[in-house]
């Protein structure tokens, strides 16, 4: 079996706002679906949804350290842009990595490091 990502989840303090957030920074509203505790707002694909925002708890806290997570998107400038206005900061502006393409990353209103890459 090939290695894939199969889920991941965001700690935030009102999944409510952050869903608001992300929303606003990819540039179109996260969706929704039936969750352990009820509904969850969750990053999709074309096959569905790949991740969600979950409420932090004091076990699992949001953080700018650890686990980074990418999330692809067609301009990181405008992004980042976005995600200022929106409430976050800014934590490594648009940067080439070579033929991979680019990269940025912000820091969201919780505090999570969440980075974006735009392919070459």
């Amino acid at each position: 079996m090939a290695m894939t990502i199969n889920w991941f989840e965001i700690p935030v303090s009102d999944p409510i706002r952050a869903a608001e957030f992300y929303g606003t920074v990819m540039g179109e509203p996260l969706g929704e679906m039936d969750g352990p505790d009820g509904p969850m707002k969750t990053f999709r694909n074309d096959e569905g949804a790949i991740g969600a925002l979950i409420k932090a708890e004091e076990n699992n806290p949001p953080s700018a350290v650890g686990v980074l997570i990418y999330l692809g998107c067609e301009d990181i400038e405008q992004a980042l842009i976005r995600a200022v206005e929106a409430g976050g900061t800014i934590h490594q502006p648009r940067t080439p990595i070579g033929p991979i393409g680019f990269i940025g990353s912000f820091l969201d209103p919780d505090g999570n490091r969440i980075a974006l890459h735009t392919p070459a």
